[in-house]
């Protein structure tokens, strides 16, 4: 449901645990004397007094939650958060507690409860860049035969904020609450493309350590991305997030405090291929996102 997916907008960057290291014990005074010595661990950096890591860790709970999804066990909400197991079904029965989790009595496995409804619903309806993008969207889905979405930035992804679709037989099966990867979607590169540098410079430092052995065909796809921005005015994915999806991306800075946001338009790349989405759609895309700046309380 929209709602329930959206409280990934209200996720934090989650921490890790480092296994601690035991000691050689020494059995003789020759043994020890060609012991190598104990190397310690790096002195943890300082925490901000006012971040509190037991809320940080069970939003980082929910944020395991991923499109598709129904239910997960408290064993693979640990791998995905990097915590214990015993520090995951702490927090597992608070938010099953609270509402936020719902625990399956067939499997004692978990899924979102109606609390995560009530916060997305709630967060969805003050979109109001929503309400007027969707019709300005739906316009063009429908001229174009493709599916296009307004998306926001979590992470490492970029969630659907809105969707709107063509009558066309094959468009992508993606809803609001869709997550897409920041770096190799058309949506994601014109987000890197429209933030200031430090910004993007951080979330690529975080992409390349997630998959430093894809880091160097993934930075291409950046660099290549953001040349595009320049010199066409919108970022372009085709083959490059899926082998059989085109897009191109346009991004804007919806005001009124909320993060910079990006409209995609995308299909099956045998319904649009590169000339048809930079030749024809393009344009309409530029005028679609300034129409809709122009709409936007300032």
């Amino acid at each position: 449901m929209p709602g329930v997916q959206s409280m990934h907008l209200a996720a934090w960057s989650f921490l890790t645990l480092s296994d601690r290291a035991s000691s050689p014990r020494s059995t003789a005074t020759a043994a020890a004397a060609t012991a190598k010595p104990r190397r310690l661990p790096p002195p943890k950096p300082k925490e901000d007094r006012h971040f509190v890591t037991a809320l940080a860790r069970g939003l980082d709970v929910l944020a395991c939650f991923r499109t598709g999804e129904s239910t997960l066990s408290n064993q693979e909400l640990a791998q995905r958060c990097q915590l214990p197991k015993s520090t995951v079904t702490r927090l597992t029965m608070t938010l099953t507690r609270l509402g936020y989790l719902i625990q399956v009595p067939e499997s004692g496995r978990y899924r979102l409860g109606t609390a995560c409804l009530a916060l997305g619903s709630a967060l969805l309806t003050r979109l109001d860049v929503r309400q007027i993008a969707r019709p300005l969207m739906q316009e063009l889905a429908s001229a174009t035969h493709a599916t296009v979405s307004l998306g926001v930035r979590d992470r490492l992804s970029m969630i659907y904020a809105e969707n709107c679709r063509s009558a066309a037989a094959l468009t992508l099966p993606l809803d609001v609450g869709s997550r897409i990867p920041v770096a190799s979607s058309a949506i994601g590169r014109a987000w890197l493309a429209a933030v200031p540098e430090r910004e993007r410079l951080a979330v690529m430092a975080q992409v390349r350590a997630a998959d430093e052995q894809g880091w160097p065909g993934v930075e291409q796809g950046i660099a290549r991305a953001l040349i595009d921005y320049g010199r066409l005015g919108v970022s372009c994915s085709f083959g490059d997030w899926q082998r059989d999806v085109n897009g191109i991306a346009r991004a804007f800075d919806p005001g009124s405090g909320l993060p910079v946001m990006a409209i995609n338009v995308g299909g099956p790349a045998a319904m649009l291929s590169p000339d048809y989405l930079l030749g024809e759609v393009r344009p309409l895309l530029i005028a679609l996102v300034a129409r809709l700046q122009e709409a936007l309380p300032n």
